[in-house]
């Protein structure tokens, strides 16, 4: 399934589809948009120029990744961890990307194995490295990337718990991707520890969805949910 979803803007009425405002300038107010409201058009994220390395392997086929996924999952689909979580990070991710340049593949595959392997919804040490290694193990019939993708793909699931702050764009906006979806769990996130300028932008509009449980719809729709 090629990356053809586009992202739901769910903003604050003050913020724009690329926010451009720093932290500091949002403000919690009444005037969110509730998610009922007609909202303005999403942009597609299709890769607007795909490289030759885009092209080399099959597109992904991501609701047939979600459901081997789900095949060995040991948490409740749509905890605090699951599908919908995963959802956000995808969305956070590939708005990051947008705005770093960092691989869009990538970052889809991120937001699905980077907790398709936890046990616990607490402190669970290593279910990074599992979720990799699951990953690992579909190379070949649902995960096509390059040797160099699939090398950045681990490392950003590996190490997405511990807290790096410098690396490869693609990792930085993995890890970002994640660390936006804090407010689910009662977390606000501080600027200082998001590693990019784009997410402190982006902050705004990604901590609103995590602390109102937002679902974006086309990205379940699109992995069969």
């Amino acid at each position: 399934m090629a990356l053809s979803m586009a992202v739901e803007d769910t903003s604050v009425d003050s913020i724009p589809l690329v926010p451009n405002i720093r932290c500091h300038a949002f403000r919690v107010t009444a005037r969110m948009i509730p998610a009922s409201a007609t909202l303005p058009p999403s942009r597609s994220l299709r890769p607007r120029h795909p490289t030759p390395m885009a092209r080399a392997h099959p597109p992904h086929n991501h609701a047939a990744i979600l459901r081997a996924i789900l095949n060995g999952y040991a948490l409740p689909e749509r905890g605090d961890h699951g599908i919908v979580h995963w959802a956000r990070v995808l969305e956070n991710g590939l708005r990051l990307a947008e705005l770093t340049g960092a691989d869009r593949e990538v970052v889809a595959l991120f937001a699905l194995f980077h907790d398709a392997r936890r046990v616990n919804e607490f402190d669970d040490d290593g279910h990074g490295q599992r979720g990799a290694e699951f990953a690992r193990s579909l190379r070949g019939t649902l995960v096509h990337l390059s040797d160099a993708q699939f090398d950045l793909l681990h490392d950003a699931c590996r190490l997405h718990t511990d807290g790096l702050m410098t690396g490869a764009p693609t990792l930085l906006a993995c890890w970002d991707a994640d660390r936006l979806d804090l407010g689910r769990v009662g977390i606000t996130p501080d600027p200082k520890r998001l590693a990019t300028g784009a997410a402190r932008d982006l902050l705004p509009w990604a901590h609103h969805r995590a602390v109102t449980a937002y679902e974006p719809r086309l990205v379940l729709q699109e992995w069969g949910i």
